[in-house]
């Protein structure tokens, strides 16, 4: 599942975008509070690169090729008539972790529905929407340029979350602040405490055994990512902890790492891993990514970006 988001991200690094995918109402009105990670793209990247279109075809997961399968059995050409994909991973008391997704575009909801209703697609009533099934997925629209998709569970919670049956974004004040700092990005994504757990200890490998790691994880408060196309790739990551000291340590456990890997590659791939620098400010560990379309593949494969796509 969170490779599913991750990845989504990836296909659009190598185009040049100007605009910014914030997040829209719609899209926040459905996120549950408990969300561990969101991740926005704006789809457009991919009309007008070719770069794009061949990364795509290269590395486009399961879940993706089944979320634009289920579009065009509804009548949608994603690479057209979508404009941005929003991805909410979020916790559940009953079912773990949930995934879904929120699509904005040009699409017509007349259009699909008339599409519906010639297949014989019969959709399920759920509080003020329509829930319909989606080659493999539900799907409901939440106004005329919105659709909602995940399996069941994951859409019906979503729209008890709209309906004000359950707590929202707007109620996670931590979430909320760390998106307020990024969502004017092309490409942006925020995760909580426990994300940022996961993702930091898949980057940091064996140095995530240390002693020092136990302690400075439970320090983590979220984290934030945003690219940059302007001149070349560029990834920025902050990573916010409680504390100076907890921010200082991190930023020192990276390092080590990165040695340590440094160590054993060879030719591209370590050329990528010379290309991150590491450092803190204040409370927050800082990563930086810069690197050329050339070397855009060997980026894909350095270990920051492994961590972020499992």
């Amino acid at each position: 599942m969170k490779r599913f988001i991750f990845l989504a991200v990836l296909l659009v690094f190598p185009a040049a975008l100007a605009s910014a995918a914030a997040l829209g109402t719609a899209a926040r009105n459905v996120i549950p509070a408990e969300v561990q990670q969101i991740i926005s793209v704006d789809y457009r990247a991919l009309r007008d690169s070719s770069t794009a279109l061949s990364l795509k075809d290269r590395v486009l997961p399961d879940n993706l090729k089944q979320f634009e399968a289920a579009l065009r059995s509804a009548g949608v050409n994603p690479e057209k008539e979508v404009d941005q994909l929003t991805f909410a991973l979020f916790r559940t008391e009953k079912n773990g972790l949930k995934v879904i997704g929120v699509a904005s575009g040009e699409f017509s909801p007349k259009t699909v529905l008339a599409r519906f209703k010639k297949q014989k697609v019969v959709g399920q009533k759920y509080k003020s929407a329509q829930i319909f099934p989606l080659s493999g997925m539900q799907m409901a629209f939440l106004d005329d340029w919105t659709m909602l998709f995940g399996d069941t569970t994951a859409i019906k919670a979503a729209l008890d979350t709209r309906n004000g049956d359950a707590q929202s974004l707007s109620s996670n004040g931590k979430i909320s602040d760390l998106i307020g700092s990024v969502e004017n990005g092309s490409i942006w994504s925020v995760l909580d405490d426990k994300g940022s757990q996961n993702m930091l200890r898949s980057a940091l490998g064996d140095v995530s055994k240390l002693a020092d790691y136990d302690m400075v994880k439970k320090r983590l408060i979220g984290s934030r990512y945003q690219m940059d196309f302007s001149n070349g790739v560029n990834f920025d990551l902050d990573i916010i902890t409680s504390d100076n000291m907890t921010a200082s340590t991190l930023s020192s456990m990276l390092q080590i790492g990165k040695r340590l890997k440094e160590t054993n590659a060879t030719g591209a791939e370590k050329l990528a891993i010379e290309s991150m620098a590491v450092g803190s400010d204040s409370n927050q560990l800082k990563v930086h990514f810069k690197t050329d379309d050339k070397k855009f593949e060997t980026l894909l494969r350095s270990d920051l970006f492994a961590s972020v796509s499992r």
